[in-house]
């Protein structure tokens, strides 16, 4: 049973319905009781770093999410802002975040491209390490972004994948039981179903 994480924000019910296509099971909820029972999480996000953080703390969901990533290790999984929340903080907002994975949310700093921010679309990522997130998937993967802000890891072992977009960013992050995606692979047709069927079956 997968817990997708309900602090207000994100596109909760295209994550569940791509879950029901593979198959696994999903409760949407901010109840700590309910997703308490869960195996393992899904922290989506739309919108500002900032509000994310509030609405989790509004919520009395910012220790619960330690707590599954910290003590109990159970595998997590942060999808665009989401993902930004388990860095330490953003050039968006002044809070601080979940500080699980060491990485910093900045800017794209793309003055001399004529790259438009945001970063819009389809574009292909490059795995950075073996990790059960990405186990069999082989060819050319692809899958849609929507962002002005990305990570930028401590050390190069956090980072999963990288895109480039007028330099290399990372893409995903990674430590231990924490991930984390900047793209939406509930969008992302195929790539993102076979990913989240890794996340549910592998990690």
């Amino acid at each position: 049973m997968v817990g997708i994480i309900d602090y207000g924000l994100g596109n909760l019910g295209s994550i569940q319905n791509m879950l029901k296509v593979i198959g696994e099971k999903s409760v949407i909820s901010s109840d700590i009781d309910t997703l308490e029972n869960c195996d393992r999480y899904i922290l989506p996000g739309v919108g500002a770093f900032d509000a994310g953080m509030s609405r989790l703390a509004e919520k009395g969901l910012i220790d619960f999410v330690k707590k599954i990533a910290d003590v109990d290790k159970k595998p997590i999984l942060g999808i665009c802002l989401g993902m930004q929340l388990l860095g330490r903080r953003s050039d968006e907002g002044e809070l601080n975040g979940l500080n699980l994975i060491p990485f910093e949310t900045v800017r794209f700093e793309l003055d001399h491209t004529d790259l438009k921010i945001p970063h819009m679309g389809w574009d292909v990522v490059e795995f950075k390490q073996d990790h059960p997130l990405v186990k069999n998937l082989t060819g050319q993967q692809r899958f849609y972004f929507v962002h002005s802000y990305h990570a930028k890891c401590d050390s190069a072992e956090n980072v999963l994948m990288a895109c480039d977009y007028g330099y290399e960013f990372a893409a995903s992050v990674c430590k231990d039981n924490v991930m984390g995606v900047q793209f939406h692979p509930e969008k992302s047709h195929d790539f993102g179903m076979a990913l989240l069927k890794n996340f549910v079956e592998e990690c």
